[in-house]
């Protein structure tokens, strides 16, 4: 049996490059991979919770926050007066997958199907 193998040609490729540029400056600080962390071990967490853990003030904090959500690395959900944040794990896998892998393979790596 011949298997059809889904190359991606270089001509083809449409990458939003902004859009990667945007998430990997959002990773490019270690207060942001440690807020990303924390969120990772203990799921929704409550800003005044993050503070304490952080070891942060809110102003710095929100500061952090903000460009993770910008850059949809985190989630934020509202309940009543409080702001619960979250790791956004798709997007996060996302990053991590061989999806983007594939944009920087050469193309005989992709011929030879490791982008199917």
């Amino acid at each position: 049996m011949i298997k059809e193998l889904n190359v991606i040609q270089p001509s083809s490729v449409n990458v939003d490059f902004a859009q990667y540029e945007t998430k990997f400056k959002a990773l490019a600080d270690q207060k942001r991979l440690k807020i990303m962390h924390e969120l990772s071990q203990k799921g929704s967490v409550c800003v005044c919770d993050l503070m304490e853990i952080m070891e942060m003030p809110q102003s710095k904090l929100s500061y952090h926050l903000r460009i993770l959500l910008d850059a949809q690395m985190i989630t934020l959900e509202t309940r009543g007066t409080w702001s619960y944040y979250e790791l956004n794990h798709a997007v996060v896998n996302r990053l991590l997958s061989p999806e983007l892998c594939c944009i920087f393979r050469s193309i005989d790596d992709k011929q030879s199907g490791c982008c199917s």
